[in-house]
């Protein structure tokens, strides 16, 4: 059986796992221009997947925290219309890594700041539930638990609570909002290359992989 250097992995879930990329900018180009701001073109999107919505609303379209809150509702509506699970796509091998993982005996939880209602409909639709022993996200509101300090050290609490072993944890993420709150709770990260970032980002994290094989080769052995 595979061994891993790792008690227990933690998995970040847009650009990670999933590439929700389609559906995001549509609903953003709604929301933008319901508000009165340009529509965003998928190059901005590096700016929008990934950190929380709350935050972009104000850091990419300028908005006060009230009219922020008042376009997250809005972009949630247009979300839950959708389903949660329309235009969205898997990248190439993850999920069998994740199943890989998953028969291991590995714990593994989710660490995402989409709202965790998305995430568990996603890791539904793609038939993951079974390799997950807790699925953690921001909550709906995005304020109470949305940054992802909180959400990597609520993943850690759910999987102890469950009896895994925490000792030996990983993160794995796309994203410098990952490389943070993994090293926040002194999470080493293993930034993936494929999902929605710019050059930098993942220069503080421990490693950097830029395939599904390479990541395969850092958590399974």
């Amino acid at each position: 059986m595979p061994q891993s250097p790792y008690s227990c992995v933690l998995w970040d879930v847009d650009g990670t796992i999933i590439d929700a990329s389609v559906g995001i900018l549509r609903r953003l180009e709604i929301a933008l221009t319901h508000f009165g701001h340009p529509a965003p073109t998928r190059d901005d999107l590096v700016h929008w997947i990934g950190p929380p919505m709350f935050d972009s609303f104000q850091d990419q379209a300028g908005m006060t925290p009230a009219e922020s809150a008042e376009a997250v509702t809005f972009y949630r509506t247009l979300g839950k219309a959708d389903g949660y699970t329309r235009d969205v796509a898997t990248y190439p091998g993850i999920v069998e890594l994740v199943r890989d993982v998953h028969a291991a005996g590995i714990p593994q939880a989710t660490a995402s700041s989409k709202p965790e209602i998305q995430v568990d409909a996603l890791v539904d639709h793609f038939e993951l539930r079974s390799a997950f022993l807790t699925t953690v996200g921001a909550t709906p509101d995005e304020s109470t638990l949305a940054s992802k300090t909180d959400i990597v050290a609520e993943a850690l609490r759910r999987l102890g609570e469950r009896g895994a072993d925490t000792s030996r944890p990983v993160l794995i993420g796309d994203r410098h909002h990952d490389v943070v709150g993994g090293n926040a709770n002194d999470v080493p990260v293993i930034f993936v290359e494929w999902g929605f970032s710019n050059e930098h980002e993942g220069d503080e994290a421990a490693f950097r992989v830029a395939s599904v094989a390479e990541l395969r080769a850092q958590i399974l052995s």
